[in-house]
C-alpha cells in the first residue's frame, strides 16, 4: 500500500500519443517556394504573411491543405474516389503531424441563378419541412415548397418483372413548389426587339442589327427576305399582324433560297438558339455585349420574383409564408422563429434557430435567406461558408482560412478575430494567410514569407512570436505598424455626379453628389449599401463614361495567361513577326505555331482515373510550348518562349529599349507595374493567381480605357502593407490625369488618403441605406459621429 502511494506521487511521463504537437513541413518546392521548411505548432492560431505573390497560399492551400485532403481522399474505396477530384501529392520531401483540414476559402458560390443564401447553408431545407409540417393549408411533402423542385405526373402500364409477368396500371406524382413561368428562377427573360432591328427599315435596306447579319449576302438575312412570309422592301413597321408573327415567332419551315433548301424560324426562337443558349462568358466581346443590350430580365410577375407556386406561397404558419420568410432580413427570421412553440418539430425548431443565429453572430443578419448566391461579395461568401463549422463539435481539426477579413469594416474585424479565436480555443489548428494588422496581432504564431515576390520570394523570412516580427527587420515587420497621415490639402471637385432617390436592394431614399475629378472614398459596415450605390447608380448617371472594376471572377483555363488576357501578346507576336518576316500566328501556343506534341500546353496529361492524372513536361517542346521552328525566330536575342517566361519588370526593360523596343507592349506593362505585379511572369497561367492578383491584372487592363470615372471596388483586396502605399500612388496617377475615381473601400489607408469621404450606415441590411456622412477625411475624423469616424480617428492617431 505504502509503495503504491509513494509511486502515486511522481509525475507521470507524458504519454507517446501526446508528443505530436507540430504539423513539420520539410522541402517544400510548390510553385515558388524554395525548399521551405517550418514546424507549426497544433491547437494554435498561426498567421502566414508576407507580400503578394511571396508564397503563402502555396504553402497553406496548396501544400498543408491539399496533402490533408488527398491523403482523406485515399481513404475511400478506389470506386468512391472515381466520383471525386483527383488530387496529386504536392512538391514536398516531408509533411508530418497533418491532421484533417476544413478550407474556408474566397472562391465565390455558384452563380447558378438558382442558387440562393438559403440553399447554400441547409437553412432552406429546414424551412420547408417546418412549413410542410405545421403550414396550413398542407400542400404536401417538403418538395412542395422547394423552387428547384417541378410538379410532375404519370401514369400508364408498367411490367412488373416478377412470376408471371404482367402489366400494371400505376400512376405517379409528385408536387414541386417550382414557379412554372419563371421555373424557380425569380426572373423571366426579354429581347428587346429595338435591338434586333431598325423598324424605319425594310430588309433589303439592311434593317437587322445583329452583329454578323449582313443583308446583302449572308445567307440567314436571305432566308427571311425570300421566304415569302414578309415583304423584303418593306419598313418592319408596317408589317401586317400576320407578317410580324410570322417574322417574329413563326415556327420552323423548309423554305427555298436560291435554289438551295433552307429552314426558315421566327426570329426572336432563332436568337434564343444562336446567343442565348451559349456561355455569356465564353463570347466574343461584341457579341456578349449585344446579347447584355439585348437582353432585359425583368421580376417574374406570376411569382413576383419569390420563384415559388401559388400553392407553396398560399400555405402559412401564422400570417408568415415561406416565400415572405425567405425574404425577411436573417436576424428578423431568427426572432420569428423564436416565436414559434410545437412539440413535434421542436428538434428542427432548435437546428434552424441554431443556424440563424450563427448567421447573426458572424455579422450576416443582413443577408435574406432568398439572396442569390452568386451576389455575394468574396468575404460574404467566405463567411457563409463558416456558419455550418461554428457549432461543429469536431476538435483537434485543421481550419484554413484565406484572408477572413475582406470585405470587413474595421468595426467588424475584431467580431471576425473572436471567432478565429473561437475555433482555436476548442482545440482546433487555425491557419490563416492575412495581410491586415489588426488579425496578425491576435496570433499565437506568425510565418513572415518573402523576402520579395514570385521568383524573388518563397522563403521564410521570419516565424516567430507578434513581437518578434515588429522587431524583426522584414517587409512585413517594418510595415505593421504604418499609418497613413490625413492630406493637409485636398483637391477640389470639377463637377459632380448626381445621384437621387436610389433605393436597389436596401437603399432608402438616397440623394447624393458624387465630386467629379478627385479620389472619393465610399464606405460603411458590410451591408449597408455601398456597392448598391454605386454599381447600381453611377454607371447609369454616367452613361458609357464609367469603368468599373469589381470582384467577379476572371475565367480562364490553364492556357490562359497575363500576356493573352491583357491583350499583350498582340504586340509582341506582331514585333516578332515584323523582325522575321512571317505571320504573326506562328507565335500563338493557341495557334499555328504550338508544338503538335503537346498542342501548345507545354505538358502532356495523363489521366490515371481515380488516381491523381500526372502532368509531364513534353519532351519534343520541352515545355516550351512551341515548335523548334518557332523558337529559331528571335527579336533582340531572345526567342518568344524566353519572353513568356520574363517577369513583368523584366520585360518592361525588355520592349523599352533596343531592338526590341514595342511602345504598344510597353505600355501594357507599364500598367501592370502600376498595379504592383511586376513579379509575375508573362506566361503564368491565370490558373495560379491569387483573387487579388486577378483584380488588380483586370485593373491593369481597364486602365487602357477611355472611361472618365473608374469604379474600384476594394482595390486592397490582397494587398501586403507595403504595396497598399503603392495602390495609393497610382490612384493619384489617375486622378492627376483627368480621371474621376469613385473607391469602395474598407481599408483605412485609402480613407485617409482620400478627397472626399461617402459613408453608408449607420448599420447593415435594413439599419444602413442611408448617408451618415459626406465630407473631406479631416472632417470625418474631426467629427466621430460615426462607427468609421472613430476607427479612422483611432488609425491616425488624431
Amino acid at each position: 500500500m505504502t509503495s503504491a502511494r509513494r509511486t502515486d506521487r511522481q509525475p507521470a511521463a507524458p504519454h507517446v500519443a501526446d508528443s505530436h504537437d507540430l504539423i513539420r513541413v520539410h522541402g517544400a518546392r510548390e510553385n515558388n517556394l524554395k525548399d521551405v521548411s517550418i514546424e507549426i505548432p497544433k491547437r494554435r492560431l498561426t498567421v502566414f504573411t508576407g507580400v503578394s505573390g511571396s508564397g503563402k497560399s502555396s504553402l497553406v492551400f496548396n501544400t498543408i491543405a491539399a496533402e490533408s485532403q488527398r491523403l482523406i481522399n485515399e481513404t475511400y474505396s478506389a470506386f468512391v474516389q472515381g466520383f471525386m477530384p483527383t488530387l496529386a501529392r504536392p512538391e514536398v520531401d516531408v509533411l508530418d503531424g497533418l491532421t484533417t483540414a476544413i478550407i474556408v476559402d474566397q472562391q465565390r458560390m455558384g452563380a447558378d441563378p438558382r442558387s440562393t443564401v438559403g440553399t447554400a447553408t441547409d437553412a432552406n431545407a429546414m424551412l420547408r419541412i417546418l412549413f410542410s409540417r405545421l403550414g396550413d393549408p398542407h400542400i404536401g411533402p417538403p418538395s412542395a415548397y422547394s423552387f428547384n423542385t417541378a410538379s410532375v405526373r404519370a401514369s400508364g402500364a408498367i411490367t412488373v418483372e416478377r412470376g408471371n409477368k404482367k402489366a400494371v396500371k400505376a400512376t405517379y406524382e409528385r408536387t414541386g413548389g417550382m414557379c412554372n413561368r419563371c421555373e424557380g428562377r425569380g426572373k423571366v427573360s426579354d429581347i428587346d426587339l429595338s435591338q434586333l432591328y431598325d423598324d424605319s427599315k425594310s430588309l433589303s435596306e439592311g434593317a437587322f442589327t445583329i452583329p454578323g447579319w449582313k443583308s446583302d449576302s449572308q445567307w440567314t438575312v436571305q432566308v427571311y427576305a425570300q421566304s415569302g412570309f414578309v415583304d423584303p422592301d418593306k419598313p418592319i413597321r408596317e408589317y401586317t399582324g400576320k407578317e410580324l408573327r410570322d417574322f417574329l415567332y413563326g415556327e420552323p419551315v423548309k423554305v427555298k433560297v436560291g435554289g438551295v433548301n433552307l429552314t426558315y424560324e421566327g426570329l426572336i426562337p432563332k436568337i434564343q438558339k444562336s446567343f442565348l443558349s451559349k456561355d455569356k462568358e465564353a463570347m466574343q466581346p461584341h457579341i456578349r455585349a449585344f446579347v447584355e443590350r439585348a437582353v432585359t430580365f425583368t421580376t417574374c410577375p406570376e411569382c413576383d420574383g419569390t420563384r415559388l407556386s401559388e400553392g407553396a406561397r398560399s400555405s402559412r404558419i401564422g400570417k408568415t409564408s415561406i416565400a415572405d420568410a425567405c425574404a425577411m432580413e436573417i436576424r428578423d427570421l431568427a426572432e420569428w422563429v423564436r416565436t414559434l412553440d410545437d412539440p413535434s418539430v421542436a428538434p428542427l425548431l432548435t437546428a434552424l434557430r441554431d443556424t440563424l443565429d450563427s448567421f447573426v453572430e458572424i455579422g450576416l443578419g443582413y443577408l435574406s435567406l432568398d439572396r442569390p448566391a452568386g451576389t455575394l461579395s468574396g468575404g460574404e461568401a467566405q463567411r457563409v461558408k463558416m456558419i455550418r463549422h461554428l457549432g461543429s463539435s469536431l476538435t483537434d481539426t485543421t481550419y484554413v482560412f484565406d484572408e477572413p477579413t475582406i470585405g470587413l469594416h474595421p468595426h467588424d474585424i475584431q467580431r471576425m478575430n473572436d471567432l478565429l479565436l473561437r475555433l482555436r480555443d476548442k482545440g482546433n489548428t487555425v491557419l490563416v494567410v492575412e495581410h491586415k494588422p489588426e488579425t496578425i496581432a491576435i496570433a499565437d504564431h506568425v510565418v513572415d514569407l518573402g523576402p520579395g515576390a514570385g521568383t524573388a520570394g518563397g522563403t521564410v523570412c521570419f516565424e516567430g512570436t507578434v513581437e518578434g516580427l515588429r522587431a524583426g527587420d522584414t517587409v512585413t515587420g517594418r510595415h505593421l505598424d504604418d499609418r497613413a497621415s490625413l492630406k493637409e490639402t485636398v483637391r477640389e471637385p470639377t463637377g459632380t455626379l448626381e445621384i437621387r432617390d436610389a433605393r436597389t436592394h436596401n437603399l432608402q431614399g438616397v440623394d447624393v453628389d458624387v465630386p467629379l475629378g478627385v479620389l472619393c472614398v465610399v464606405t460603411g459596415v458590410a451591408g449597408s449599401g455601398k456597392s448598391s450605390l454605386i454599381h447600381g447608380s453611377v454607371p447609369a448617371g454616367a452613361g458609357a463614361d464609367v469603368v468599373s472594376v469589381d470582384q467577379s471572377p476572371i475565367k480562364g483555363s490553364r492556357r490562359s495567361n497575363p500576356a493573352t488576357y491583357t491583350g499583350l501578346l498582340d504586340p509582341i507576336r506582331k514585333a516578332f513577326a515584323k523582325a522575321n518576316g512571317v505571320k504573326p500566328a506562328l507565335f500563338s501556343a493557341n495557334s499555328e505555331g504550338a508544338c503538335p506534341t503537346c498542342n501548345g500546353a507545354g505538358v502532356i496529361y495523363t489521366d490515371l482515373a481515380m488516381m491523381a492524372g500526372v502532368a509531364t513536361p513534353c519532351e519534343d517542346c520541352e515545355g516550351k510550348r512551341f515548335q523548334a521552328s518557332v523558337l529559331e525566330y528571335r527579336l533582340g536575342g531572345r526567342d518568344i518562349s524566353e519572353v513568356l517566361a520574363m517577369s513583368v519588370a523584366r520585360a518592361e526593360e525588355f520592349f523599352g529599349t533596343g531592338e526590341a523596343r514595342t511602345p504598344a507592349a510597353h505600355r501594357i506593362l507599364d500598367r501592370l507595374a502600376d498595379v504592383g505585379l511586376g513579379y509575375l511572369t508573362l506566361g503564368q497561367p491565370l490558373t495560379t493567381l491569387s483573387g487579388g492578383e486577378r483584380q488588380r491584372l483586370k485593373l491593369a487592363t481597364h486602365m487602357g480605357d477611355k472611361g472618365g470615372v473608374y469604379v474600384l471596388d476594394e482595390p486592397t483586396t490582397g494587398l501586403h502593407l507595403a504595396d497598399v502605399e503603392q495602390l495609393l500612388g497610382l490612384l493619384d496617377r489617375l486622378v492627376d490625369a483627368g480621371k474621376s475615381v469613385v473607391v469602395i473601400e474598407h481599408h483605412q489607408a485609402v480613407m485617409a488618403h482620400a478627397d472626399w469621404i461617402i459613408d453608408l450606415g449607420p448599420g447593415a441590411g435594413h439599419d444602413g441605406g442611408r448617408i451618415v456622412f459626406e465630407g473631406t477625411p479631416a472632417d470625418l475624423v474631426a467629427d466621430r459621429s460615426t462607427l468609421t469616424g472613430e476607427h479612422l480617428a483611432a488609425y491616425v492617431g488624431a
